[in-house]
């Protein structure tokens, strides 16, 4: 068989296998997801020597620390992982579910109810966690799931989707609607993006050179899930301890992550008693700052901002630093600068607060807690396909009602028009 018959054989058995779960009770999907959970559980000592293979690839490769700890698998990963897949169980099942319906005065019945999109694609790297959160995802929702993870966690991915595909066929149902591409490496990532016909929607997660490639090439409709310049803003009346707390937690709780805050904006009506504090718990966090010429006269250790500092996604310990004069100036330089992911404020000021939530146009916009909420676990929703900043289907973090579609239901009585 040639490679392009085996890649479109691939996309077939996922489609076949997708036409399965659409049809699958709800208690058959919840038993293929116990049936993961236990799979990852038993299989923690096979699943970290594959990811161990991943890590020291991507160290002799020089990766960097942040994708380093986006591939890592340890067992405590792998464990909650299983814990995110039964969350999943004891949510609504989200397949034929009623949005709206009436009855029209002829006596027609209508009804807009949920239906799986059919066979999902995803593009994504050094991640192998979304294998697991996707592939999951996909089966509560009645879909089928076709992966390219991409070469830092081939090893890993391959383990994972085994795993899967032998837990969906044990619960009853078929196992061929979660298929992985990898082996076809980046011809097989050009290939999805052009799959019509066999692939309902495409969804990307990764560096935003990733997301612009698969949205900017893909003839596959595509939910965009979009990289995060994510700000912070301490408003003059914040409270001091708060602001330092989430500033520090926003940076530095796991700084790899698109909802890590990669720009901090200060009031100058709070920087005479904040700046200082808020920079040096940042410095002593090892997180390196860069600042304007307000902060860098002001703290030692601040290196000194360029125009390209406040529109980078830095992903480690490093952060932007500016100081505004107003409300009004931190919600211009977020404007500018904004992915449209997920923007705060530290403020008291209950009428600020109002103003921020109703005119920054992110996502997910937060008043008085870290950007590291946003989150499909965080927000209830089991697993996550990712966060979505873009506005047409589905906006900020993806669960299962997202990966559907709906069709409309009509029933009649022998009604011509």
């Amino acid at each position: 068989m040639s490679a392009a018959d085996a890649f479109v054989e691939r996309l077939e058995r996922a489609r076949s296998g997708a036409r399965t779960l659409a049809a699958a009770t709800t208690d058959s999907k919840n038993a293929a997801l116990e049936a993961i959970a236990v799979g990852l559980e038993n299989a923690v000592p096979e699943i970290v020597a594959a990811n161990a293979q991943d890590l020291a690839r991507g160290e002799g490769n020089g990766i960097g620390a942040g994708l380093l700890d986006r591939l890592r698998l340890d067992e405590a990963r792998v464990r909650a992982l299983a814990a995110a897949v039964r969350e999943l169980i004891s949510l609504p099942d989200p397949v034929g579910q009623v949005v709206r319906g009436s009855t029209l005065a002829n006596g027609i019945a209508i009804s807009q109810v949920r239906v799986p999109f059919g066979v999902i694609g995803a593009i994504y790297e050094a991640r192998p966690n979304v294998t697991i959160d996707i592939a999951a995802l996909a089966v509560k929702s009645g879909n089928g799931v076709v992966l390219r993870g991409g070469s830092a966690a081939e090893h890993t991915n391959a383990e994972l989707v085994a795993l899967i595909q032998s837990a969906v066929t044990s619960a009853g149902l078929d196992g061929r609607a979660v298929q992985t591409i990898d082996p076809f490496g980046r011809e097989g990532a050009g290939k999805l993006m052009r799959a019509r016909g066999y692939v309902d929607v495409l969804i990307p997660r990764g560096s935003a050179a990733l997301i612009s490639t698969v949205v900017n090439e893909s003839t596959v409709p595509v939910i965009e899930t979009g990289s995060g310049v994510v700000h912070v803003f301490v408003d003059e009346t914040a409270d001091d301890d708060m602001a330092v707390e989430i500033a520090l937690n926003a940076k530095t709780h796991r700084p790899s992550v698109c909802n890590a805050a990669e720009t901090l904006l200060v009031h100058r009506g709070a920087a005479d008693r904040l700046l200082e504090r808020l920079s040096e718990s940042l410095l002593a966090a090892n997180v390196t700052l860069y600042g304007d010429t307000a902060v860098t006269q002001r703290v030692p250790g601040v290196s000194p901002a360029s125009d390209e500092t406040w529109g980078t996604e830095h992903l480690a310990l490093e952060m932007g630093i500016k100081v505004v004069d107003s409300l009004d100036e931190a919600l211009l330089h977020i404007q500018r600068y904004s992915t449209r992911h997920t923007e705060a404020i530290v403020t008291r000021d209950y009428a600020n607060a109002e103003r921020f939530l109703s005119e920054v146009d992110s996502a997910v916009v937060m008043v008085n807690a870290s950007t590291r909420f946003t989150d499909g676990g965080e927000f209830g929703f089991g697993a996550e396909v990712g966060i979505s900043t873009q506005k047409l289907h589905a906006r900020g973090p993806m669960g299962l009602p997202e990966l559907t579609s709906t069709k409309w239901l009509v029933r009649g009585a022998g009604q011509i028009r």
